[in-house]
């Protein structure tokens, strides 16, 4: 029988989402911090939120920041390698991972910690066959199965992160429950930061848009965001958008981080010289908290506005590519001709600093044709990222959506078949999340569409739940406990 884990289910591409038996693990929230090692070991179920809080209570911090990070679990952030606004400068979830509790398909478990292993993992069939059969046909063969120059990756698993440390911790991450299920996760944590100070710069460019992250990236920002036009126009119809920046190309919101103030102070002024030195229109710095607030709420400004729409669905379906940051440009013109060319509009924002674009075509599911729009919108964005050397996810994971699509993504030689050997030595009877990662025979990236009018509608209970959850975003709660007595 296949068998899915589930945190909070607010991932994108479905990799939640399976036939057989769904394993529910976000009542698991324990957080247990150890003040003299400065980690935490939580559950599987536990907030990213809640993590975040329980290490400020001890002047440190988790600094893996999604933007669900107050409904996302852990255990799903280790399951998709999440990043966030600033992974670019502190990385991925995988960078502060330093042991992982699993139980393997076939019932056995064991704590997986960085570094040489116990000698008593060797008694743990998986982790014996992958010792004796694989690992060092991925240390001399892994390196090369990589998106070179991509600075964010949550497709394909993690062979080439294997090759460079030895440590099966990095395989596991960004899995999507396909090779174990964590059910517990230490974490390293940081020193919470002393000062910071924001900034948000107009563009008529995008190429001046793309010298500028990478110029604030080489400066040391902590965040480097990008708004595209798409998406200031959706902001300024919902009466969001200052002024002064109506009719910009794009807009990037910056932040930096320092000990003091002076230091942030003296970042800042290089930042704001690099980013005329650009091209810049306009910059505007925020440096008291409120004003800071004040900046960065225009960057949560499109998802409200579009939820009220009555008729247009945001179909996330292309949201997660990451480029080379010399390909930015070129992939976010690709995907403003793709959505004109399928009549389709389309919000477009995200990690400029690390090349990440998020893409939310607005699709009305009245029109007899959306689907087909749809299916031509992903198969041309797939191209596209392909021929720009991209990955089709930075963050969100490959999912149900895009495990057909591997192979169109990953052209190195030998890659997809050294992910099949993975699979293959965790979970050879291809039970844990199959579809996921590797396609199953016939698998189509968009098979179930929750918007489709013509899916066979859900028990009352159960749509009246999973209304609630959309309405009110409330992913963090138990979905069980949202059904009604019958």
């Amino acid at each position: 029988m296949p068998i899915t884990a589930r945190g909070s289910g607010s991932s994108m591409s479905g990799g939640a989402l399976g036939s057989g038996l769904i394993i529910d693990l976000s009542l698991m929230k324990e957080i247990t911090l150890d003040h003299s090692t400065g980690r935490v070991w939580c559950g599987p179920g536990a907030l990213r939120g809640d993590i975040d809080r329980a290490a400020q209570a001890a002047a440190l911090r988790f600094p893996v920041d999604p933007a669900s990070g107050e409904f996302c679990t852990i255990g799903g952030m280790v399951a998709t390698n999440a990043s966030g606004a600033h992974t670019l400068k502190y990385g991925s979830t995988r960078e502060w991972v330093t042991a992982l509790d699993c139980v393997f398909a076939d019932g056995s478990r064991a704590t997986i910690r960085r570094g040489p292993q116990r000698s008593s993992d060797t008694d743990i069939p998986p982790l014996e066959r992958f010792e004796h059969s694989l690992r060092a046909r991925l240390l001399e063969d892994g390196a090369a199965a990589r998106h070179a120059g991509v600075r964010k990756e949550s497709s394909g698993y993690a062979v080439a992160e294997f090759a460079q440390t030895g440590d099966v911790v990095d395989l596991i991450i960004s899995s999507e429950g396909t090779l174990a299920l964590v059910v517990g996760v230490e974490l390293e944590l940081a020193p919470v930061v002393g000062a910071t100070s924001s900034l948000r710069a107009t563009f008529a460019d995008l190429d001046q848009v793309a010298s500028a992250a990478t110029a604030v990236r080489e400066l040391g920002a902590s965040v480097c965001e990008l708004l595209d036009a798409s998406f200031l126009k959706i902001a300024d119809a919902g009466g969001a958008l200052p002024k002064f920046m109506r009719g910009a190309m794009a807009v990037l919101l910056i932040e930096v981080e320092a000990d003091d103030e002076a230091g942030a102070a003296l970042q800042m002024k290089g930042m704001k010289a690099a980013l005329t030195e650009c091209g810049a229109l306009s910059v505007e710095q925020a440096s008291l908290p409120a004003e800071e607030r004040e900046l960065w709420d225009l960057r949560h400004a499109a998802s409200p506005i579009i939820a009220k729409d009555p008729v247009l669905k945001s179909v996330q379906l292309i949201e997660d590519a990451a480029v080379p940051p010399e390909q930015m440009s070129a992939y976010i013109r690709g995907v403003r001709a793709a959505l004109a060319r399928q009549r389709l509009d389309g919000v477009i924002f995200g990690h400029a600093g690390d090349a990440h674009v998020h893409v939310n075509p607005l699709i009305d599911v009245r029109d007899p044709d959306w689907r087909a729009r749809l299916e031509s919108l992903l198969n041309e964005v797939t191209n596209l990222v392909a021929t720009l050397g991209g990955t089709l996810s930075g963050e969100h994971g490959d999912g149900r959506l895009r495990a057909p699509l591997l192979p169109r993504a990953w052209k190195q030689p030998g890659a997809l078949d050294l992910f099949r050997a993975v699979k293959d030595v965790f979970d050879p009877a291809n039970i844990l999340n199959p579809g996921v990662k590797l396609a199953l025979t016939g698998q189509q990236p968009l098979e179930a569409v929750k918007y489709d009018p013509k899916l066979e509608p859900l028990p009352v209970p159960a749509l009246v739940a999973l209304e609630t959850v959309a309405r009110d975003k409330a992913y963090a709660t138990h979905r069980l406990s949202l059904l009604r007595p019958l």
